[in-house]
This record gives C-alpha cells, structure tokens and sequence, in this order.
C-alpha cells in the first residue's frame, strides 16, 4: 500500500496582478511517497523552485492543496507551520546561508535552539550529525574557514540535525567543482537509503536527476513528465511481482500533523 507523504492538487502561484500577472505554476498535481528520492528538474523560470518552496511550507499557493500525510496544510496556524518545518523538514540550499563568523557547531545548533531544546542535548546531537558529514574535527571552526565542499557538508549536518523525515536540497551542488558535487551527492543519497529519510532535490543537473528514484519534470508551470524508475546506486529498492511498479522497503516515516 501507498504511504503518501505529500500530495497536491490543481496548485498554483501566481505572482502580480493585472498587466503584471506572471503564473509560475499552473495547476500541479504530484503525490510523493515516504522514503522516495525525487528531482524536480527543469531549467530556469521553470517553476522548480517555486513548487519546492509551496511542498517545503515556505510559502503559500494561490491556489491549489497541499497535503501532508493525508491533511490540509492550509488549515494549520502559521506557528504550527513553524514547528513543523523545524522539526520535520531539513533544507540544503546552493547558497549555504551559514553565519559565516560563528563556528560550525553554533550554526549546526540552530534549528535545535529554535526547536528549543536544551543546551547539553543541542551540543550532543550536533556533535553526531558533524560526525555523520565526517566533520567532527572543524566543530570549532569558523564557517568562513571552510572550503566549499565542507560548508555544504556543514549544512546537510544542520539539515538532519533534528532528524527530519524530508531534506529538500535546492541546487546542492550548483557551487561545487564535480569531485566535491560528487561527495555531496553521495552523502545525501546515504541519508536516503540508510535513514529512509524522503529526499527532494530541486536541479536543472540530468545526471544528477537520473541518481533518484524518480523524475518530475517541470516547464512553464507545469509537470511535463514524471518517471518513475530506480536509481542504479540505490539497493533499497526492491522488485515485486506483486506489485505494480516498485516499492521501497524504507516507506516507513511518518509525519504527525495536528490541525489547530
């Protein structure tokens, strides 16, 4: 059985009004399931990000829903909002959007300090998720300090600091020579196939794309084409006779939402 994650239906965006007007997406009809590893690719101005930024609660639709484990997010309050996007969702951006003057594990504890949780236990799991992305060793390092490579590992550490059920990465390599993308890629793949976490990669990068188990393609608003395969460096997916398709055996996650 289908454990969907996240769903729309008939979303839109339309920035402006009148003369102005500009729709960036013109009616959006996606389910994503549990544990997949999604790209949604398409070139620039396609509206990739814009449907990234509506699925990661970032912001809101002007039309459309957009569901989370089977309930409408547009009934939740904006703090409620907040505590889900913190404590469910990690983000990998291209720009890091690190405090470059404060060491790696301060920016590593960030989410947890808007979480709220205590300061020994912030120190404790930001420590582990350093040693996750081979970090440990920088955790008093100055951000400005690092190489580009080592920023973005900074950020996937932030990213599942709080044990997310989905990262969202926008672009994660886009700043990084190919050896670099390439460790980058492999790490986030890991979190995939050993955590279950659900990975949605926002890129205009085909081989990139190709690594997931799925492809939405996006152009002009709309969803061209959706491929749904298995990535070849993925085990975790298994072949069922049975079943229609695919299934994997990490469709396990699931988030709480509590309507307010």
């Amino acid at each position: 059985m289908k454990n969907v994650l996240l769903s729309t239906r008939g979303l839109k965006k339309v920035y402006g009004k009148r003369d102005s007007k500009f729709e960036a997406l013109k009616g959006i009809d996606i389910d994503i399931e549990s544990g997949e590893s999604v790209a949604i690719i398409g070139k620039s101005g396609s509206g990739k990000s814009t449907l990234m930024h509506l699925l990661a609660l970032l912001d809101q639709p002007s039309e459309g829903t957009i569901k989370l484990n089977g309930k409408n997010t547009s009934k939740l309050k904006q703090r409620k909002l907040n505590r889900l996007r913190n404590k469910e969702f990690g983000f990998v951006f291209q720009s890091f959007f690190m405090n470059t003057n404060d060491t790696v594990l301060n920016n590593v504890i960030l989410p947890l300090k808007i979480a709220g949780i205590r300061r020994g236990e912030r120190r404790k799991r930001a420590m582990a998720a350093l040693e996750t992305v081979e970090l440990g060793d920088k955790y008093k390092n100055k951000a400005n300090d690092l190489s580009g490579g080592q920023k973005q590992r900074v950020c996937i550490a932030r990213a599942i600091v709080n044990n997310p059920k989905v990262i969202f990465a926008d672009e994660p390599t886009g700043n990084l020579d190919s050896a670099t993308g390439a460790k980058i890629e492999e790490l986030l793949f890991n979190l995939n196939r050993e955590k279950g976490i659900t990975l949605i990669i926002v890129t205009h990068d085909e081989e990139l794309a190709a690594k997931c188990g799925r492809q939405i393609h996006i152009a002009d608003g709309k969803v061209i084409g959706d491929g749904k395969g298995v990535a070849k460096h993925d085990p975790s997916f298994i072949e069922d006779e049975n079943l229609d398709g695919m299934r994997d055996k990490n469709h396990t996650k699931e988030i709480d939402v509590e309507e307010e």
